[in-house]
């Protein structure tokens, strides 16, 4: 069941090595950052959509049925980017790999992570982490191998790149699906319909505690993910402000392997953290990662070495990562395990909204102030886990009067 699960992550976190594809589109359709980004933006804010929904309709519909329609919207929608591409249209691009896409990328991501933790009641934070890890890992798997060898196969056709892909993607996320199940206990128990799984679940979204949660998770998602969507740009201009002799096709090959790296530090970080979370609890976790986090994003917005940008990367990436494998946990203890399902879907809107306004941010710099716009962007991303941090102290002292009471 980890292995079904985890499979199917990997293929969907291909999505986090969109910056593979950022520069290419922009240079072959003269299309401008802002633009272009927004696909990916778009992608993660209806994953974000999606998963609450999912949330909901998964005691019902069983996680089988579920992942089944992501994996399907999912391979559909690079299909539909591939005749984006072909026509070009830009809209078609946002409704294919935005909309279409990253709909079943929440459809797809909620039901593994909600389904594993039903087979693992007494070691959630690793059992959950080792799961999300193979969605950090899909980055590395896009950009060393399925990308390059497609585009090398294809002579840079990114148009035959997607058909590829969404073909790839259909076979190993469909077989992944049919082999998820609830454990035999949890089958047992009479499913609640969506409305009565909302309802049971609304005053736990509505209390103070939630949202501070939520605030906390999407600060770390908005400032983690405005690095990944850009990460490869950003490292190819450092290389080509230190060596200008760098050749074009040098600076995609290292951008890309960049991205193989933070991916790794990506996926570690969720079974990393999760499993941490076991011990040091989850809140005292979360104040760790955003608070190392400030001083990185303080010293990436100075550093002017890619070697230095490649390791505090790689640091972000790692509590990025670990936000992800730790979540799943906190909700179910925090909230309760029979309420996980909505609440955990619920959350996840806060990778919508983050998925939109990190990268946006960082494109809207990028577009109007080239010059300055990775060192205010790490500004931005620094306040963002500041702010975090602040949440999560909050959090802190609700627990403390729980625990007193």
């Amino acid at each position: 069941m980890v292995a079904m699960a985890t499979i199917l992550m990997v293929c969907l976190g291909t999505v986090y090595a969109w910056s593979y594809f950022q520069t290419p589109i922009m240079e072959s359709y003269g299309w401008n950052n802002s633009q272009v980004s927004l696909t990916f933006s778009l992608a993660i804010f209806f994953l974000g959509l999606s998963a609450a929904v999912g949330g909901v309709f998964l005691p019902k519909l069983g996680p089988r049925t579920l992942a089944l329609s992501g994996s399907i919207l999912f391979s559909v929608g690079y299909a539909i980017s591939g005749m984006a591409l072909s026509i070009p249209s830009l809209p078609l691009l946002y409704l294919g790999y935005g909309v279409i896409g990253g709909t079943g990328l929440g459809l797809g991501y909620v039901t593994p992570v909600a389904t594993i933790v039903k087979w693992f009641p007494d070691k959630k934070g690793l059992a959950t982490g080792i799961v999300v890890m193979g969605f950090g890992f899909g980055a590395l798997m896009m950009s060393k191998i399925l990308a390059p060898s497609l585009m090398a196969w294809t002579n840079g056709n990114l148009v035959s790149v997607f058909f590829w892909l969404a073909l790839v993607f259909a076979v190993l996320t469909i077989i992944a699906s049919l082999s998820l199940a609830n454990p035999v206990q949890a089958n047992a128990e009479a499913p609640l319909n969506p409305a009565q799984a909302f309802q049971n679940a609304k005053p736990t979204l509505v209390s103070g505690r939630f949202i501070l949660v939520w605030i906390m998770f999407f600060c770390n998602i908005t400032a983690g993910i405005a690095v990944v969507g850009f990460q490869s740009p950003m490292f190819q201009e450092l290389l080509k402000s230190n060596n200008s002799a760098l050749s074009p096709a040098v600076l995609v090959s290292m951008g890309a392997t960049l991205i193989a790296i933070t991916s790794l530090f990506n996926g570690f970080g969720r079974f990393l953290w999760g499993a941490v979370s076991d011990r040091a609890g989850r809140i005292k976790t979360y104040r760790i990662m955003l608070g190392s986090q400030l001083v990185v994003f303080l010293l990436l917005a100075i550093t002017g070495n890619p070697w230095i940008f490649t390791v505090l990367v790689c640091w972000i990436l790692l509590c990025y990562g670990g936000g992800f494998g730790t979540m799943p946990a906190t909700i179910s203890e925090l909230f309760g395990a029979e309420r996980m399902t909505v609440v955990y879907g619920v959350v996840l809107t806060a990778w919508a909204a983050g998925g939109v306004v990190g990268p946006q941010i960082t494109a809207f710099l990028k577009d109007k102030m080239p010059e300055r716009a990775s060192s205010l962007s790490f500004v931005v991303g620094a306040v963002f886990v500041a702010l975090g941090f602040v949440a999560s102290l909050f959090i802190g002292r609700k627990e403390q009067k729980r625990d007193s009471r």
